[in-house]
């Protein structure tokens, strides 16, 4: 094949398209019917200098035209930086305001448990008796005994790696174990109850109940929540299970299992922003009102991030599940 023949018999189908490409979006119908059939024949152009004449210089322009053809037929994908911003102020706070229905039940339950079972031990010395002997009880609520000494022990960016990892972990136990028709999200409510409502209850019948609760609160206003929105979300998992409503189970399965993802991811960042806060600022020395404030605000900045953007976000039609590009096709089924 003689090349320069080649390319005076094609160059003005080349310039054309470069044209259309730097256009973009501000092309007429027909000229964008115009720019998909230059690039298809372009491609083919490539394919045969590739096969039959292999010059650097004209493989070189060809190849650049295409790559760029491409990108102006099929659409440039969104900038990282636009995902991302997406994600943290329409999706993720969406899908925390479409699960509220359950995980705020969720929360209101465990949160009363652990009022329970916390009275109940302050109250009954028979209760106290059976978790420990005297000695170990004075050694756990004393001043600067051990439930005082674990916000403390340890460099405090250690602690809020694993602070950090730990909460996760139970997240991730609610949130991907709750398909098991959510009976592990159950277990997991109660131990994290029944722990904290064992050790303000030993603390309040040592008269140190207040020093507990200045202790929980800065980091666990946060902390609990975001383990209560990742039980409802679990607890939501598994109704899919038992009731998949008009949908097929695969196919409901596939959207809150897609949820799911979505809330896991965000709720790793909320878990990393209580850690600091219990790593930094439950174990300093600053006042309790200071140290409960700044947890307070952090809950509150969180609640009101869920019910503004991701009310709005849900009234926009966001429901905190992937892009459809993203997602995969689904087969029609039938209403």
């Amino acid at each position: 094949m003689d090349v320069d023949v080649f390319v005076a018999a094609h160059a003005a189908e080349w310039t054309r398209l470069g044209e259309l490409i730097r256009r973009g979006g501000k092309l007429t119908g027909p000229e964008a019917d115009e720019l998909v059939t230059l690039y298809q024949r372009t491609a083919t152009h490539l394919s045969i200098v590739r096969s039959v004449a292999p010059d650097p210089a004209l493989l070189g322009r060809l190849s650049d035209l295409v790559a760029r053809g491409r990108s102006a037929v099929s659409g440039a994908h969104n900038p990282a930086w636009r995902e991302v911003t997406r994600f943290f102020t329409h999706r993720f706070p969406a899908a925390v305001y479409l699960s509220r229905r359950w995980w705020i039940p969720a929360a209101l339950a465990s949160i009363a448990v652990m009022v329970v079972i916390a009275v109940w031990v302050a109250r009954d010395p028979l209760v106290r008796a059976s978790l420990g002997t005297p000695a170990e009880l004075s050694e756990l609520t004393k001043p600067g005994g051990q439930a005082e000494n674990y916000y403390s022990t340890g460099p405090a960016a250690s602690f809020a790696a694993r602070v950090w990892t730990n909460n996760a972990w139970v997240a991730a136990t609610c949130l991907f174990l709750g398909v098991a028709l959510g009976l592990p999200v159950i277990g997991a409510l109660w131990l994290n109850s029944l722990n904290a409502g064992l050790i303000i209850g030993a603390m309040s019948a040592a008269g140190r109940g207040d020093v507990m609760i200045g202790l929980l609160l800065p980091h666990g206003l946060l902390e609990l929540t975001a383990v209560f929105v990742a039980a409802g979300t679990g607890l939501r998992l598994g109704w899919t299970v038992i009731d998949p409503g008009r949908r097929s189970r695969t196919a409901a399965l596939a959207e809150q299992g897609r949820s799911v993802v979505v809330m896991a991811l965000g709720l790793t960042c909320v878990l990393l922003v209580s850690g600091v806060i219990e790593a930094f600022v439950t174990p300093s020395g600053w006042p309790t009102w200071l140290r409960v404030g700044i947890g307070a605000l952090a809950e509150i900045a969180f609640l009101t991030y869920v019910f503004t953007l991701g009310r709005r976000a849900a009234k926009d039609g966001e429901v905190g599940d992937l892009d459809a590009r993203d997602a995969g096709d689904a087969l029609p089924e039938a209403a």
